[in-house]
């Protein structure tokens, strides 16, 4: 194997295996073989195929055990993974668990984790229970459970595979990944993102799993699994890798890829483990968190950070004053937390510049008193000196031009100005 210093070698494991549990109280009503019968024309191929002929090999096996011989699940960490009070009382109130293991070599399909959570759907479905996925400690209803495996074109959503927990810490937040050792790789983390990347942060971390998994699978593809698989230390995440990591592919737009370094950070504990890190390209002055905010801003591009007009024409009166009769109501949905899961709310407003206005955008933090806001800049102004990516601002909301909400495929509600620049009607001057 070559090593250079634009490659980093990663050891791929031996083999792989994956873990499901069906709790029930009572015995199973039907085999585990019956139960995937009933699944033949709603599970596409090949994973119909695969789960039945895993189920009469040695790779899968399936047990049923009283609960009592199981080590007692966490039920505050499967509620931190989104466990509901039902599934936690169904937990409770189970006698017996199904526990279906499989193993695998790693490479593409990971036939282990796919086949083993078909079946495990299958027998929960059976019973009307409830399927536990061990390594992410996620609950998920069988139906869940069976949407998140591949389609007849064989496409996977990787946000059904793949959690990104965060955590606060003094330089900011704490990003990982939770599920790409399901395939054998390394899980990623990033330090020192700005508090108000959350969901941004969140989405470009599932878009770089993507990419690095690909990558992964690429050099898993011989006959004979090697002992190192080696990744690009430069790694590029684009708008493309984003939506398609979210099951949207056709919702990417055509943004400028984003470089990322990859630094290998092993644990010191043999307990714990090791992270593959994301960190800022060779180079890059200042804080790691304002390349974070200008990655975002490159990889969120419907909403462009900078935008100048003198006098606005028709269209963009028009859609100033639609954001601006939804200021009151944006407002009132950001307090009561009542907005879309996974998104975050932006604004747009102006900065006084001797060609006219410049509109920057800003991501609101706390809006306490309907006059004004406080948030964290997406750019930096030409303008303002004092406004940099990541710097707080306080937005006087009669300054407000317009308003969006966001999420990791872009826009989804609001950007009014941004539709008409994009639709090609620039403002008159």
């Amino acid at each position: 194997m070559l090593i250079t210093d634009d490659f980093l070698p990663i050891p791929v494991p031996e083999s792989l295996s994956a873990t499901y549990l069906v709790p029930m109280a009572g015995l199973p009503r039907v085999s585990p073989k019956t139960a995937v019968r009933a699944l033949e024309g709603r599970l596409a191929e090949p994973v119909h195929g695969l789960a039945t002929q895993m189920l009469d090999s040695p790779l899968m096996t399936v047990d049923t055990r009283s609960i009592d011989e199981f080590p007692q699940l966490p039920p505050d960490l499967l509620a931190a993974f989104g466990a509901t009070e039902a599934q936690l009382g169904r937990l409770a109130a189970a006698s017996h668990l199904v526990v279906v293991q499989a193993e695998y070599r790693p490479g593409w399909p990971p036939a282990h984790e796919w086949a083993a959570r078909a079946v495990a759907a299958a027998v929960a479905e059976s019973v009307d229970g409830d399927v536990v996925d061990v390594f992410g400690l996620q609950f998920l209803d069988p139906a869940a459970a069976l949407r998140s495996l591949p389609d007849a074109e064989g496409r996977v959503r990787l946000v059904d595979w793949v959690l990104v927990p965060y955590s606060s810490d003094a330089e900011g937040l704490w990003f990982t990944t939770k599920g790409l050792r399901r395939f054998g790789l390394l899980e990623l983390q990033t330090q020192g993102v700005p508090d108000h990347l959350t969901r941004a942060w969140g989405a470009v971390m599932t878009g770089a799993a993507r990419r690095l998994l690909r990558d992964w699978t690429d050099g898993l593809a011989g006959e004979e699994v090697p002992a190192f698989v080696q990744l690009p230390v430069l790694a590029t995440v684009t708008g493309h890798d984003i939506a398609v990591a979210y099951g949207n592919p056709e919702q990417h737009g055509a943004t400028a890829p984003v470089l990322l370094r990859l630094e290998l950070d092993p644990a010191t504990d043999p307990e714990a483990d090791s992270f593959l890190s994301l960190r800022p390209p060779p180079g890059h002055p200042g804080p790691p968190g304002k390349y974070f905010a200008a990655a975002c801003a490159t990889l969120f591009s419907g909403i462009q950070p900078d935008v100048r007009y003198a006098r606005p024409g028709d269209a963009m009166s028009k859609a100033i004053a639609t954001a601006r009769a939804g200021l009151d109501d944006i407002r009132a949905r950001f307090l009561a937390g009542t907005l879309p899961p996974e998104s975050q709310l932006v604004v747009k407003y102006g900065l006084p510049g001797d060609e006219g206005p410049e509109f920057v955008w800003a991501g609101v933090t706390s809006w306490e008193v309907p006059e004004r806001l406080v948030g964290a800049s997406a750019s930096d102004a030409n303008t303002d000196p004092t406004v940099r990516i990541g710097s707080p601002v306080v937005v006087e909301a009669a300054d407000v031009v317009d308003w969006a909400l966001l999420d990791g495929t872009g826009v989804i509600e609001g950007g009014w100005t941004q539709a008409v620049l994009d639709a090609g009607e620039p403002p008159t001057a």
